[in-house]
């Protein structure tokens, strides 16, 4: 699809593809990619859930000065992600328009789509890799001598059984169930998969009403797969994707949930509303054909008091939060609450 570049819309039914670039930056570098500080370039878009759990991964881990950020537009026109937003038009490390240039020059005619997150090798411009689902993982196992001190556990051995049982659950119900509804080409393929979604949502609700993150009592990997697609939940998959069953904001554990996170460093410090409204609503012409972004909803309760910590937790483990958001980096003021 037109947001990720890892989706494709079938005969009948909704279907993401696999990551084709699956090569791994690794501690022993045995695909031939090294972990190597200022060697590589994260290539992200802020709308695309997929790509944000990148963000917040490398700020918790403090990665920020190892691996360097190119933000692409949240717009896109024919040739997928562009860099609009930098000078000129191109990025200022990679000296590229567009992403696909760091495609081609690692597959000359690739026939896939162009998708974020994506990891290009600055020497050479070659994309390395655009497995989103391993890529976070690596960041928090592989990267850990380049990890800044303080930084949590994100995927504890001790739980790492559980943590992925949770991810699949919610990969399948959730993170892809909201796609496979919004769009979905007919009314039994949307009914199943938005109940598929609320089924999800409600187990979530029932398992975080006693506890304060989803594995353990420290964030993990699960917590950063699930906040990025509750952090979009009612701002475009409610309307958008037709999953309006409720809204997260009616349902107290969730809200509370999400909104713990949000205002916790290297969380919401990563997520921009603007870019978020402005990619789903103008790109999917397909559901939404005029373009029009709604104005709401109102993003003010985002910085309300949640009362989580009641629950006990430590959210970075016997680590510390991620320091200030670099230069640069900022959300500007019309993407925050």
């Amino acid at each position: 699809m037109s947001d990720d570049g890892n989706s494709a819309l079938g005969h009948k039914a909704f279907s993401r593809s696999r990551s084709h670039f699956s090569d791994r930056i690794t501690a022993d570098g045995r695909d031939g990619w090294p972990v190597a500080a200022g060697r590589y370039r994260l290539v992200v878009s802020r709308a695309c859930p997929w790509a944000s759990r990148a963000l917040v991964a490398r700020r918790l881990l403090g990665l920020e000065d190892a691996l360097s950020l190119a933000v692409a537009d949240p717009i896109q026109d024919d040739r997928s992600w562009r860099f609009t937003l930098d000078p000129d038009g191109r990025d200022p490390v990679l000296g590229i328009r567009y992403l696909s240039e760091a495609y081609d020059r690692r597959e000359t005619g690739y026939p896939g789509g162009v998708s974020v997150p994506a990891v290009v090798d600055v020497p050479s411009g070659r994309l390395v890799t655009n497995d989103y689902q391993q890529l976070t993982l690596d960041l928090a196992t592989e990267w850990t001598a380049l990890h800044r001190p303080g930084a949590p556990d994100l995927y504890p051995q001790r739980h790492r059984d559980e943590i992925d049982t949770v991810m699949a659950e919610v990969y399948e119900d959730l993170n892809n169930g909201v796609y496979r509804a919004g769009f979905a080409h007919t009314q039994e393929e949307y009914e199943q998969a938005c109940t598929g979604v609320f089924r999800r949502l409600e187990a979530l609700a029932g398992r975080l009403a006693g506890q304060r993150y989803l594995v353990g009592d420290t964030i993990t990997e699960a917590d950063i797969r699930l906040f990025t697609t509750l952090v979009r939940f009612d701002a475009v998959y409610h309307g958008h994707f037709k999953c309006n069953r409720w809204k997260l904001a009616e349902q107290p554990v969730l809200w509370g949930y999400v909104r713990d996170l949000y205002q916790t460093p290297g969380f919401g410090d990563t997520v921009d509303f603007d870019h978020i409204k402005r990619h789903y609503y103008q790109v999917h012409t397909g559901i939404n054909p005029t373009g029009i972004v709604p104005l709401g909803p109102d993003t003010a309760g985002w910085l309300t008091p949640h009362h989580r910590e009641e629950l006990g937790g430590r959210p970075f483990g016997d680590g510390t939060p991620p320091g200030p958001v670099p230069a640069g980096e900022e959300i500007p003021a019309s993407g925050r609450p």
